[in-house]
């Protein structure tokens, strides 16, 4: 077990201790380079801290380095470790809300394909004003700053170089975070959203049989960087094994939602009993 603090902060010990292992082993750089296929410059950046190594480098260099099994296996999980970063909300908060919307608009601006599981909540980028201003009203900071760049991260939806991908359970699109006449507007937003080239969105049916649970909200950027959201905050994880294992989660679940015509219907009916509601 770990401590979240943990996470993020044994960049610097796993260098170290890669270098040192190195040395234990008799290698100069420029041999443990030959025998694990990783470039002389890239292993001297891991040793100084300046390229923090995957699990995979780590396990590639430490077969190169004939490194025992119990030794191995502490530092592979250091690299675990020093790949996954945990940020809280009570930092987050310090810094401001739209602080953190600055950063996500800088880790969309680098991703070529986002894929979001939605369980319980829409998403910034599928929000309209009302529902962002509904999302941030339980915290403290300004609100019309972090909703206006929450807004602003919208327009790359409309970039055709970039792929979205949204699958939303049933109960996050019904759970009726505004007024009735709101949640009817946000509805007619998902489906007009659900019409561009680049996008899709997709809706678990509550009455689908899903052979699994919808544990926690999760996005992947491209195949670099899983993110999964808790009530404390967000852990961001780098390791291409856990990253695999959200790609592997985000697929199945695709499986069981409905996508294009059906799922506009689908909005369709539940904007109708918003208005219904509302009225």
């Amino acid at each position: 077990m770990f401590e979240p603090e943990e996470l993020g902060q044994r960049k610097e010990e796993l260098a170290t201790s890669l270098r040192e292992a190195r040395r234990a082993a008799g290698l100069t750089g420029e041999r443990l380079s030959a025998r694990c296929g990783i470039s002389q410059s890239k292993i001297s950046k891991i040793e100084t801290g300046k390229v923090l190594a995957t699990a995979t480098d780590v396990e590639r260099i430490l077969t190169a380095l004939g490194t025992g099994q119990e030794r191995a296996s502490q530092l592979l999980a250091l690299a675990r470790l020093a790949n996954t970063e945990f940020q809280g909300v009570r930092a987050s908060l310090r810094r401001g809300l739209h602080q953190k919307q600055r950063e996500l608009s800088a880790l969309e601006a680098e991703t070529q394909h986002m894929r979001f599981f939605l369980p319980l909540m829409i998403t910034g980028l599928l929000q309209t004003p009302e529902y962002a201003m509904a999302s941030v009203a339980n915290f403290p900071g300004d609100h019309a700053q972090a909703i206006a760049k929450r807004l602003d991260r919208q327009a790359a939806l409309y970039n055709p170089a970039k792929h979205f991908s949204f699958i939303l359970t049933e109960a996050a699109v019904r759970w009726q975070l505004c007024e009735s006449r709101a949640m009817a507007v946000q509805m007619a937003r998902l489906a007009s959203l659900s019409e561009l080239p680049n996008v899709t969105i997709g809706v678990i049916p509550l009455d689908s049989y899903v052979p699994d649970g919808a544990l926690n909200t999760f996005t992947i950027y491209d195949e670099r960087i899983a993110t999964a959201e808790t009530f404390g905050g967000v852990i961001m994880m780098r390791d291409p094994r856990d990253v695999a294992d959200h790609l592997e989660l985000f697929a199945f679940f695709k499986k069981y939602a409905v996508t294009d015509d059906r799922v506009r219907e689908l909005l369709d009916s539940i904007a109708r009993r918003f208005w219904k509601l509302s009225s």
